[in-house]
């Protein structure tokens, strides 16, 4: 039998690395792309040679991760890096399969005559194809230290366990999330023809039914960079988002990783999840409606949350208690595009549009570090979003999700808010109650509301996050 001859990896290689001939970058195609508001700390990550470190970038499927390489590339390029020190390979490329890194990495070095101190930017891209790929990447961390190793992978849950059994402090994980709404709006170059952002505390509508149906698409596709740009994708987001993004995860990467041996159970599962996203559940009911054991539930919930696809949220009581024994609880999926692929495409009129709302207004929140935040219910009311003090566990804000203006026409609508206040006066105010068309300021029952658009709630949610987050980041290094 024929063994792959190194000549020919060297000429897939060379076909992957166009930089290495003088005067060519990367390809057109990924250079015209926008850059996702994640690229600087990212390209910063990337340069960074003060600690010896891998970076692993994790994320679920088709959030831009390729990209993102791609343009760090270009960047290098640009700041004066030789294209000759720069190697990116695909390890789901057939052709290198089996083959361990440290070969591919020694015929790149041995065609350039790069020593073991030449500062190179090596990049492989969809690294949970190469199995023990965490033992070989740490191996080539301690043996080479002057070269800067950046993976990337789409089998999150997998990368993540990995990269914390093998990787510490030798990787430095960076999770790329799906697009925020703003990312979205401006990925579309609508953010300025919609919202005026020119004071960042305080953002205008310039258009609120544009804003409200570039919304409802951030529901149905927005979340996924490579389905903004294609009206292919965007029109068959079942075939597009299910069969490459969800069924590759549900089928293939968790039961690899978690030796699920029952696939139909995770899938019938995660439907049940799509469908009630945003909706309070419980074990019992789950269980019920899958078919499933209540212990395997649990553990499937875990094995889905690794994987990005859910987020879990906990429930605290009217006086913002937790539960010691947590029976209910709601599950919101990361990207609500998830549901329209599962399910169909929403309407701004769908029945389902008030809980996809709330999906999207927490899948802002998971860009956040350190927040957690819990819904209230009791016997007579709810309220949506509750933060609680990390320091004293009290209720610290507060809000309202709605895809309605009813509570601003019917204010016995907010009485669940009131009944919270009352009891956790502390609780900052206005309350913040959002609404499909009407921004306004009231008081009732001596408590003060302010209500604004779920879709100008989501574009600031997204774009306030993010630039506090990257500005602290900034802050952290120049300290």
């Amino acid at each position: 039998m024929l063994e792959i001859s190194e000549k020919d990896i060297m000429k897939r290689l060379q076909f992957d690395n166009p930089w290495w001939m003088s005067q060519v970058g990367i390809d057109k195609r990924y250079g015209q792309m926008p850059r996702r508001t994640y690229f600087d700390p990212f390209i910063a990550r990337v340069k960074d040679r003060s600690v010896s470190r891998a970076v692993v970038l994790m994320g679920s499927r088709r959030v831009g991760k390729t990209v993102m390489v791609y343009h760090s590339i270009d960047s290098l390029l640009k700041a004066g890096v030789r294209g000759q020190n720069i190697l990116y390979l695909s390890l789901e490329t057939p052709l290198y399969t089996g083959i361990a890194l440290e070969r591919l990495l020694e015929l790149f070095t041995t065609a350039f005559s790069h020593d073991r101190d030449s500062e190179l930017f090596i990049f492989f891209d969809e690294v949970q194809y190469l199995k023990g790929w965490e033992v070989h990447l740490k191996s080539l961390v301690d043996s080479y230290v002057s070269y800067k190793f950046v993976v990337t992978g789409s089998a999150a849950a997998a990368l993540r366990l990995k990269s914390n059994e093998s990787g510490a402090g030798r990787f430095s994980d960076f999770v790329l999330p799906p697009l925020t709404f703003a990312e979205y709006l401006r990925f579309i170059n609508r953010e300025s023809e919609l919202i005026d952002s020119t004071d960042s505390l305080s953002n205008t509508v310039l258009d609120i039914a544009g804003l409200n149906e570039e919304f409802v698409n951030y529901l149905n596709y927005g979340g996924y960079p490579e389905a903004v740009f294609s009206e292919t994708i965007r029109e068959n987001t079942q075939q597009y988002i299910k069969s490459d993004i969800i069924d590759k995860v549900l089928l293939r990467d968790l039961p690899s990783l978690y030796g699920i041996s029952d696939i139909q159970e995770l899938n019938r599962l995660f439907t049940t999840l799509a469908y009630n996203t945003g909706n309070e559940v419980s074990l019992e009911a789950l269980s019920i409606s899958a078919g499933v054991a209540k212990n395997t539930i649990n553990r499937y919930l875990d094995y889905l949350e690794a994987a990005f696809l859910i987020i879990r949220v906990e429930r605290i009581d009217q006086n913002a208690k937790r539960f010691k024994r947590a029976v209910t609880f709601k599950v919101y999926l990361t990207n609500p595009s998830m549901r329209a692929a599962l399910l169909g495409q929403v309407e701004a009129d769908s029945q389902a549009m008030g809980q996809l709302t709330e999906t999207a207004i927490f899948s802002q929140w998971q860009h956040s570090e350190n927040m957690t935040l819990y819904y209230a219910r009791w016997k007579t009311g709810e309220v949506d979003i509750v933060s609680l003090s990390s320091e004293t566990q009290k209720p610290t804000w507060a809000v309202e999700v709605k895809w309605t203006d009813r509570p601003v026409e019917d204010h016995s609508q907010l009485n669940n808010c009131i009944e919270f206040i009352r009891q956790n006066p502390n609780v900052k105010q206005p309350i913040m109650v959002t609404t499909r068309t009407i921004t306004q300021e009231i008081t009732y029952r001596e408590v003060q509301f302010r209500f604004i658009l779920s879709s100008l709630y989501a574009y600031q949610l997204g774009k306030n996050i993010l630039r506090h987050k990257f500005n602290k980041q900034k802050q952290n290094v120049s300290e």
